[in-house]
């Protein structure tokens, strides 16, 4: 589907809502448990505006939010919040990214909310990676079959 330039941001915003819409609707009218974090609406914003970019791709969008948030639940444990803590976490984190090659501008807002909100390990699960991977799945289907994009350009084993 060729969308027009006048259009397109239209189109990339109601995506942006159905991706969002559907982790919210899974966290308040399920059971299966909370599917939602503030950096995931940075993340869908990379995903459709940026999505030739490195920071778009599946790798970094999973592995950038589960390494921010085991690095922000640590600090959360060990030091609880404090200036130091804050500065230190966001600091590992972005190093971390760029060894590891799995940079994500929005997971490195992960530990602070870990460390703001007072998360424990089960936060890793639900809703980071759960929600990391509803978010990459919905991207692709969205991207790639909607838009005729071709998305993504790495896969994870790339």
């Amino acid at each position: 589907m060729k969308i027009s330039k006048k259009v397109e941001p239209i189109i990339l915003g109601i995506f942006g809502s159905i991706i969002i819409g559907v982790l919210s609707f899974l966290s308040f009218e399920t059971s299966t448990g909370f599917w939602l974090m503030f950096s995931f609406g940075s993340t869908t914003l990379i995903v459709f505006v940026f999505h030739d970019s490195e920071f778009a791709q599946p790798v970094n969008i999973f592995f950038g939010h589960l390494l921010a948030i085991i690095i922000g639940v640590i600090f959360n444990e060990i030091l609880g919040i404090s200036f130091i803590s804050l500065g230190l976490s966001v600091g590992l984190t972005i190093t971390l990214m760029i060894y590891f090659k799995v940079v994500h501008p929005p997971a490195a807002a992960n530990p602070l909310i870990a460390l703001f909100a007072d998360v424990s390990v089960n936060y890793i699960l639900f809703p980071v990676i759960v929600g990391s991977v509803s978010i990459v799945v919905l991207s692709i289907l969205l991207n790639r079959y909607l838009l005729k994009r071709n998305y993504p350009k790495k896969w994870f084993l790339n």
